[in-house]
């Protein structure tokens, strides 16, 4: 069970997020929601990367292959997902406003220049 876990978790996060932007009512509450989807993906690179008893890749005080060591590429990519994510998330915050102010309104519902 504790395998299946980080996977369960990451799958509800996204799902959270993805029902909160689905009914989402303002733009704001909208990239919220995106960033708890983006969240999702922190925890499922955490847990592909996860080895039980594994230490950090600093062989520094070990005998090599005495003992197994977590994945540091995946811990490489989380990190690059935390950056890569405050980006996007302060890009719309910035869109969001713009569109506030040349529209009157953050409802994408009633923003009708937006339909197709």
């Amino acid at each position: 069970m504790m395998h299946v876990l980080p996977y369960v978790v990451s799958g509800w996060i996204f799902l959270v997020g993805c029902y909160g932007l689905a009914t989402s009512r303002h733009l704001v509450h909208a990239v919220g929601c995106l960033s708890v989807c983006q969240v999702a993906t922190y925890v499922l690179l955490l847990a592909v990367g996860y080895r039980e008893g594994g230490t950090a890749p600093v062989h520094s005080d070990l005998r090599p292959h005495s003992r197994p060591l977590v994945d540091p590429v995946v811990q490489a990519l989380a990190l690059t997902d935390v950056v890569v994510g405050a980006t996007v998330t302060a890009l719309l915050l910035a869109l969001a406003i713009q569109v506030a102010k040349h529209h009157g309104t953050a409802d994408p519902d009633e923003l009708s220049e937006l339909r197709g």
